[in-house]
């Protein structure tokens, strides 16, 4: 199931990759032919997207990997550090530009040339489609891993931003391009919430983030369900990848109990816990009772 989900992640992810690139090279082919500053802006972001993007889709490759000597518990962190470090991208790059660019043009009114506006328009329409479809795509997906996450929150503030662009150009067209600078500060604002609610979230995963009290009890009750299990204590759990839980618990088995049995009764909680609760590592530790 895990491997079809990355799968699937992979292929959202590299048809976002061409909608980006085809894109940035109508963006780059509209500003040569209109001049319009702001499109140059926004091929800019989009060849900011197109490095996210290519390193998200690389994360994704890598958390296919299995588990080794030096990663025994997997490679599924990868994509909560790619998702980390693309929401620092977020703020320290895009959002950043925006604002500087967005305050420069309020402060020093330059004087542009435009021509063929209409182009840039046209443009910004067809980016909007374009940007759609891969949104499109994701919400699809039944559940979406680390990568997939980060990438649709920058779909959003691709499409965000496009509208800001349009209305400022369509401002430019009625002589009134103070409205780009304007909407471009809000746009980068989202852009800049955004990147750091996803940065806290990820950077909670790398702490050690437990699954939570719902997981934890449906742990347990697991394991309480099983024959020859008297009780249950000192349940901890955490994610190593998105997911991926690591879990270890204590089991009570009768006092005297022949060491086979008692076995046996944590490989059936190890299974049950594997197979009902989708934990692929799972470490039982074997307790007697404190009655005699």
């Amino acid at each position: 199931m895990a491997l079809t989900r990355n799968k699937n992640t992979i292929n959202a992810l590299r048809f976002v990759l061409a909608a980006y690139i085809f894109v940035f090279i109508i963006k780059l082919v509209v500003y040569f032919a209109s001049g319009v500053l702001v499109v140059l802006a926004e091929a800019l972001h989009t060849l900011n997207d197109i490095i996210i993007s290519g390193f998200l889709l690389g994360a994704s490759y890598y958390a296919c990997k299995k588990a080794d000597e030096r990663h025994m518990f997997g490679h599924g962190r990868v994509q909560n550090i790619a998702a980390f470090f693309a929401a620092t991208l977020f703020i320290s790059i895009t959002s950043f530009k925006l604002y500087d660019e967005a305050i420069h043009e309020l402060l020093i009114h330059p004087v542009h040339h435009y021509q063929h506006v209409d182009y840039a328009i046209a443009m910004f329409i067809v980016s909007l489609v374009v940007v759609a479809l891969p949104i499109i795509k994701i919400l699809r997906q039944k559940k979406w891993e680390a990568t997939l996450k980060a990438q649709f929150i920058e779909l959003i503030n691709d499409e965000l931003s496009i509208i800001a662009a349009l209305i400022g150009t369509l401002f430019i067209l009625w002589g009134h391009p103070i409205a780009d600078p304007i909407s471009t500060i809000i746009v980068a604002t989202i852009i800049a919430i955004n990147a750091i609610m996803l940065f806290a979230e990820n950077l909670s995963f790398l702490l050690g983030r437990s699954p939570g009290a719902e997981i934890l009890a449906r742990f347990e009750e697991i394991a309480r369900s099983v024959p020859g299990v008297i009780d249950v204590h000192d349940l901890r759990a955490e994610y190593i990848g998105p997911d991926a839980i690591h879990a270890d618990m204590h089991i009570r088995v009768k006092r005297g109990q022949p060491i086979e049995d008692a076995h046996g009764i944590a490989q059936e909680v190890y299974r049950k816990v594997e197979k009902e609760a989708g934990c692929p590592y799972c470490v039982i530790h074997i307790d007697p009772t404190q009655e005699d």
